[in-house]
């Protein structure tokens, strides 16, 4: 246990606890047909808890996709379990009843929590979410000694059993029984909690997606048009220097991003940026590292670090690169 955890008990009265704190949290899990863009909820579970941690109440609901379930062999929910369950149209005012005025509390949050503002642009609703947190980022803020940032190693930490890998209910559980200690500690040693702001879907075009028709039953479905002008938090870390091939990513290291890519470019950068890396918008001499699909396109990106040696990545070594990011030096 570290020190932090071990001053959680300290934390008993009301005075004790940090006025600045939320005062209620929605511990949130969902299972998904994939990654992208267009792939779909299948099932959802939230954990309401109060101010300290405390679990209220908590709700599961399976979701019908309307296409492909996605990788079954994860989740285990096939298609003749999804197609007599509700669709998220049907099921998105009692979500939405569940994370109002509360913190959207997950592993990997900016996940979660895009999943979720695009089922409810599709539904031309909005979820009641303005602030989430992200138990990877509090881990780190903590500086748990754990060995990786999946949500089994955060449980063992905690001693929570988990009884069902990849169910979202049994997943919030395990991530609500976790978040309590966890909580306790940031408060009992005056941690900042990390807190970012959900930022809703504002346009949802209806552009189809093609060729969907024969393989999925989704053909026609509509793809966000939403892009923002975005203003990221500058980057409190020291940049220490260019990636290096076999080695971690370290805080401070400056990522840019060149083509398209499977999942929402918005997704990459958020999760970059709560994991401590500056998200850099142009390539330069400083650049760390630069993530594209396509390393042999014309693109400026890609000529220019090839021209300054800047080392590029695919989507998928990066997505693996983030699951184990060193902390900033000092």
């Amino acid at each position: 246990m570290t020190m932090l955890e071990d001053r959680a008990t300290a934390v008993s009265s009301p005075t004790q606890w940090p006025a600045a704190y939320p005062k209620g949290y929605a511990v949130v899990d969902v299972e998904t047909t994939g990654l992208a863009r267009d792939d779909r909820i299948i099932s959802a579970a939230v954990y309401r808890l109060d101010e300290r941690g405390e679990v209220e109440d908590h709700w599961y609901t399976l979701v019908n996709p309307e296409r492909d379930p996605g990788p079954v062999w994860i989740h285990g929910l096939t298609s003749e379990v999804l197609e007599g369950a509700p669709l998220f149209a049907d099921v998105a005012e009692e979500f939405a009843a569940r994370l109002d005025g509360r913190v959207l509390v997950a592993h990997n949050a900016v996940f979660d929590w895009q999943m979720i503002a695009r089922e409810y642009a599709r539904a031309e609703r909005e979820a009641p979410v303005r602030q989430r947190l992200c138990t990877i980022a509090l881990s780190k803020e903590l500086a748990l000694p754990l060995p990786n940032f999946k949500l089994e190693s955060l449980a063992a930490h905690f001693g929570v059993v988990q009884q069902r890998a990849h169910h979202a209910l049994d997943d919030a559980r395990v991530l609500a029984e976790a978040f309590r200690p966890s909580l306790r500690a940031a408060a009992a040693g005056g941690v900042r909690l990390p807190l970012l702001e959900c930022r809703p879907l504002t346009e949802w075009s209806d552009t189809p997606r093609i060729g969907r028709q024969a393989t999925g039953g989704y053909g026609g479905h509509r793809q966000s048009g939403w892009r923002p002008s975005r203003k990221r938090p500058a980057c409190p870390y020291p940049n220490p220097g260019r990636y290096e091939d076999g080695k971690h990513l370290k805080q401070g290291m400056r990522v840019a991003f060149s083509g398209d890519t499977s999942t929402e470019r918005e997704l990459l950068e958020d999760r970059a940026t709560e994991a401590g890396l500056h998200v850099a918008t142009s390539l330069s001499r400083l650049t760390s590292l630069l993530v594209t699909n396509d390393p042999d396109s014309g693109t400026s990106k890609v000529v220019k670090a090839r021209q300054f040696g800047t080392p590029i990545v695919d989507e998928a070594a990066f997505g693996q690169l983030l699951r184990d990011v060193d902390p900033a030096d000092g």
